[in-house]
């Protein structure tokens, strides 16, 4: 099920090898943030970085970057800072990007529909393996080079097709049976975009988008600006 906090310290397995389910969970979040930057920074050619830069680069303080790269056993060196390519390995191990995954989306409405077509997932290793829905006029369609098949073949697909993650992007009233469906073909992870909270037995994580909350949220810091105005779009707010 999904954990909503962690341990504060590192703990480890062996020499140098960190077990990342004991990482905080927000830390794991910004650890996806610092490997976009990093990225970046590589294909840029930046071969080292200093905490100050890096932390700027991914919208934290130094500090904080500090200590969540602790959690993953790095260190940089000082007068140096840390080396971008061996850093950019170690984030990508803990995350879990060192192989790819085999993604399935069930849903191909509007929503689904631009997931699907989104080229960003494959080129970060999360291609699109299966795609789903009860729609008669959209089975059979072909969305990105993959074939819309109906639900009634998420069992069968997703366990041929080794499908490690699943996203739900289905009417509310549908996406408990579509995870259900999923779960039950050895499915583990799912990446929730119905608004309806999931029921995932243990060791089966959830992660919920909702777009609609993330926009009443920024309607939150909206109406406190004292002059109403709506946000520059550089500006960034923290809660």
């Amino acid at each position: 099920m999904t954990v909503d906090g962690g341990v504060s310290r590192p703990a480890r397995t062996s020499p140098g090898r960190v077990t990342p389910d004991r990482i905080p969970q927000a830390t794991v979040a910004r650890l996806a943030v610092y490997l976009r930057v990093l990225t970046e920074m590589l294909a840029e050619g930046v071969r080292t970085v200093s905490s100050d830069v890096l932390a700027a680069a991914a919208g934290v303080n130094a500090a904080k970057l500090r200590k969540d790269l602790s959690h993953i056993g790095s260190s940089g060196v000082r007068g140096v800072g840390y080396d971008v390519s061996r850093l950019t390995e170690q984030v990508e191990s803990v995350l879990g990007l060192t192989r790819s995954h085999a993604v399935a989306l069930v849903g191909v409405g509007n929503l689904g529909h631009a997931l699907a077509g989104y080229g960003g997932f494959a080129q970060r290793g999360f291609g699109v393996a299966a795609l789903f829905d009860v729609d008669p006029e959209l089975v059979g369609t072909t969305i990105a080079g993959v074939e819309v098949l109906d639900v009634a073949q998420i069992p069968r697909v997703c366990a041929a097709r080794g499908v490690t993650i699943g996203m739900v992007a289905t009417p509310a009233a549908a996406a408990q049976q579509v995870c259900d469906a999923m779960v039950g073909a050895g499915v583990r992870s799912i990446l929730n975009f119905a608004p309806a909270v999931l029921s995932v037995p243990a060791g089966v994580e959830v992660r919920k988008v909702d777009l609609a909350v993330e926009m009443q949220i920024l309607a939150f810091h909206v109406s406190r600006r004292p002059d109403g105005t709506i946000p520059d779009a550089t500006e960034k707010v923290y809660g």
